[in-house]
């Protein structure tokens, strides 16, 4: 399997991997759907990557901030749908007269979605999802149109009991300047112990991405995790000196370890540090030629974030 289709699939193992995990939430202890109506959700975070060097020469930097919002409605018979509205701004520095082929590649990337999950609880067993999605990634100063990608998912979870759901589906998604991708998904949510889980999709921290978590909750208001996920943010660029137009991206492996504080039923708040190791930048001209790529060093970082339901 080529890096763009792993990189395509895990978006969207991670996509039906937190779709799933918020119908679980939304059940009560009786293990039947939440009391119909509406109600909404919010979380950010900020993530702080420390200056690490590139192969090529030079180093850079990353600040990261998120925000994703939205209402949600349930109809208390088994189905449910959210809007979710998210954004998301990357500012990069880089430094050195050699860094990354001598280029400043591209400094600030803002970022925003949409999407529509559409939850249904065929029986007590089973959870289908649906998912419609259109992003938007660029540095400043890039048309909408340049900078659209699309697509969605669909994707059927079975739950073997109390502690273990296990998902499976297909989903689609364009890329910028490069082939629409049709990916396999995969998902699972196993509660071990009465305290220790293993979970895909984003767990806890401010980092973004798919992966696998392992949470041990010691007691109810404290839970600490550790884990390691694929991150790639990939965008459209207006300028960068010889490139006009073209894609930049930027993808690595963290390993991280969170530790979370519930400060009610609704809202929790959770640090992160860790490390990005198999870091690697590239740029690509318009027609999507790969122009540059080199890999970069290890990587700490450190991340807070916050999330409730209202």
């Amino acid at each position: 399997m080529s890096k763009c289709v792993s990189i395509v699939c895990l978006l969207c193992f991670i996509s039906a991997s937190n779709a799933f995990s918020a119908q679980e939430v939304s059940r009560n202890n009786s293990g039947r759907a939440a009391t119909a109506g509406w109600s909404a959700f919010t979380r950010a975070g900020f993530v702080q990557q420390m200056d690490t060097d590139i192969d090529g020469g030079g180093s850079f930097s990353v600040n990261r901030f998120f925000i994703q919002t939205g209402p949600n409605y349930s109809s208390g018979e088994g189905y449910s749908f959210s809007l979710a509205v998210g954004y998301g701004f990357d500012s990069y520095d880089f430094s050195g007269k050699t860094a990354f082929g001598s280029r400043q590649p591209w400094d600030d990337v803002h970022s925003f979605s949409f999407s529509i999950p559409w939850r249904w609880e065929v029986n007590e067993n089973w959870l289908c999802l649906i998912s419609p999605t259109l992003r938007y990634s660029a540095t400043n100063g890039v048309e909408l149109n340049d900078a659209i990608t699309g697509g969605g998912l669909t994707a059927f979870s079975y739950r073997y009991s109390d502690r273990l759901s296990i998902g499976a589906g297909l989903g689609m998604l364009t890329q910028l300047e490069d082939n629409t991708q049709i990916i396999p998904i995969l998902t699972i949510r196993w509660k071990i112990t009465d305290n220790l889980s293993l979970q895909s999709g984003q767990g806890m921290g401010a980092i973004r991405g798919p992966g696998l978590t392992l949470v041990w909750q010691p007691r109810e208001t404290w839970s600490f995790s550790f884990g390691s996920r694929y991150e790639v943010l990939r965008f459209r660029i207006h300028d960068s000196g010889s490139v006009s137009n073209g894609v930049g991206e930027d993808r690595s492996f963290p390993v991280l370890a969170g530790i979370e504080y519930r400060l009610n039923p609704k809202a929790l708040i959770s640090l992160t540090v860790g490390v990005e190791v198999g870091g690697e930048l590239s740029l690509a001209d318009r027609e999507g030629r790969k122009l540059i790529e080199e890999k970069h060093d290890t990587a700490g970082f450190l991340g807070i974030s916050f999330s409730a339901r209202f």
